[in-house]
């Protein structure tokens, strides 16, 4: 069974971990900043290392990519009826589930391996997280997550359990049912979105960064 610290996990705002942590690249504080990202408010990321700065504000680029993006938008509002504003929650989460079943068409190493070694990542850089992100770590390597949202029942359980979080309800726990019922649309939309995804990623990560060096 899957248990999540709900309080610590309150503070993300999307939840296409995988997502944020693969677009990064190999810079392993990189990966972290983006990961944090929804953690750190304002310029309060200025307060972290630097490398760990270009992943929070990369995050911020890539959160704002999405949102305006088409497909992206396509998905979303085939939720919002029924989901509202938790819609691109939910929609986060199914392009993560895509992601980490058909990981081997955009990385050479195996979804394994790379997950772990991001846990170990983290565990390296413990001093340098926030706190909420060392909270949420224990949770996320027991019940390893990043993975688990490949499985459809895992992801269902995430979703239900996340229901579960807020004083009104959210319909969160039956939103597998949609992405079963539409399961080659979202399929379909999240490979056309992430290929321009890779590409903003990318050229932000490097444009973030010679912003520094200057």
């Amino acid at each position: 069974m899957i248990i999540l610290d709900v309080q610590s996990l309150s503070y993300f705002y999307d939840m296409n971990f995988l997502a944020h942590i693969f677009l990064s690249g190999e810079n392993k504080r990189i990966q972290i900043g983006n990961f944090m990202g929804d953690g750190i408010r304002g310029k309060d990321y200025l307060h972290f290392h630097t490398d760990i700065q270009i992943g929070v504000l990369l995050h911020r680029s890539i959160d704002s990519f999405t949102d305006f993006h088409p497909v992206f938008r396509e998905s979303k509002h085939r939720l919002i009826p029924k989901y509202n504003h938790f819609s691109g929650i939910i929609t986060d989460m199914f392009y993560d589930h895509f992601l980490a079943k058909e990981w081997h068409l955009y990385h050479n190493e195996s979804l394994s391996n790379f997950v772990q070694a991001f846990y170990q990542n983290l565990e390296e850089h413990k001093a340098e997280l926030n706190i909420k992100t060392r909270n949420l770590l224990p949770y996320m390597k027991q019940q390893n997550w990043l993975e688990r949202y490949a499985n459809l029942v895992d992801l269902q359980q995430i979703l239900k359990q996340m229901d579960q979080r807020f004083s009104f309800p959210s319909n969160m726990n039956e939103a597998v049912e949609d992405l079963y019922e539409h399961y080659d649309a979202f399929q379909r939309e999240f490979h056309l979105f992430f290929k321009d995804l890779m590409v903003h990623a990318e050229s932000e990560k490097k444009r973030i960064t010679k912003e520094f060096e200057k």
